[in-house]
């Protein structure tokens, strides 16, 4: 008879996503995620694999809360430069119980040169984001609150990585003042 889970596969999960944030993929043992999803080697094995899946699985469970919370931010909210903003705010003001900057871009940065899978999933969330923005954009180009004299996409595309650059920045200084010059800055493209 097969023994029953004594933990929660998601809550796990989430502990693994964590570490790995806080750590990244290199520096993390599998001591270290043993110690922090508090289960057996052997449990962690037989749920996720090994290190690379359970790695895998996390960064698209992050992913996924990532895209829900902006899409959650920007919900019934009516103005595209509004929206737009948001998201960046959102960047600048993480909660102090998450680790700094963003698993995806730690992500592209540590492992895109060898790692095709993660540099993949990785990609895939950056789209995802960037397409979210693109709509705002065209919604904000229909009614005239944006200006047209970029391309949706082209604009999207910019927006994208000046909030991938922001989610760098989150990580190394502390001062949200210059951050939100930052922001400010960058989006005043869209007038």
């Amino acid at each position: 008879m097969a023994r029953s889970k004594e933990f929660d596969i998601d809550d796990v999960l989430l502990k693994a996503m964590n570490i790995f944030w806080q750590q990244g993929y290199e520096k993390t043992s599998m001591q270290d995620l043993v110690t922090g999803m508090g289960i057996h080697k052997r449990s962690m094995y037989d749920t996720f694999g090994d290190k690379h899946t359970l790695y895998i699985k996390a960064l698209e469970r992050f992913a996924a809360i990532n895209a829900s919370r902006m899409e959650a931010r920007i919900e019934g909210i009516t103005s595209a430069k509004a929206a737009i903003s948001l998201l960046f705010e959102a960047t600048i003001h993480r909660s102090e119980d998450e680790p700094k900057g963003c698993l995806l871009v730690n992500t592209a940065v540590e492992l895109s040169n060898h790692d095709p899978e993660a540099a993949a999933k990785a990609n895939d969330a950056f789209l995802n984001t960037e397409h979210l923005i693109e709509q705002l954009i065209l919604h904000g180009q229909a009614n005239g609150e944006i200006s047209s004299r970029h391309q949706a996409s082209a604009l999207a595309a910019y927006l994208h990585n000046a909030i991938v650059g922001l989610r760098v920045m989150v990580k190394a200084t502390r001062d949200t003042g210059k951050l939100q010059t930052i922001v400010d800055t960058t989006l005043a493209v869209l007038d």
